[in-house]
């Protein structure tokens, strides 16, 4: 399977989550970790935990594999790295504070 049909995969789930402001940066030409950086908003703690739990499952389900999750305890910043593609789940307060992306250019954005 392609990085693009995992792209896909966690694309269509945050859809299927209703998860807010879904972005998909197109990192290949200025990162050496991944190709897609997709970063999505979660109403809540809860909201954020289910919605990084559905990807997990999704991914799973394609037989696809999750290198690691980071930040489910708290919730306010979940971070799912599968490899070529890495998805940033957080509430909107997080997300305004930390910016990321802006860290990483108007060039890499592709909308979602």
């Amino acid at each position: 399977m392609k990085n693009s049909d995992l792209k896909l995969i966690c694309l269509d789930t945050l859809d299927d989550m209703k998860a807010k402001d879904v972005l998909a940066l197109d990192i290949r030409g200025v990162s050496g970790f991944a190709d897609w950086f997709i970063i999505a908003t979660a109403s809540s703690s809860r909201n954020a935990k289910a919605v990084s739990n559905k990807i997990i499952e999704a991914v799973k389900s394609n037989q696809l594999h999750v290198i690691g999750v980071e930040g489910q305890e708290d919730s306010e910043w979940v971070l799912i790295d599968c490899g070529d593609v890495v998805v940033n789940v957080m509430q909107q307060d997080t997300r305004e504070f930390y910016d990321l992306e802006s860290l990483w250019g108007e060039t890499t954005l592709i909308s979602a």
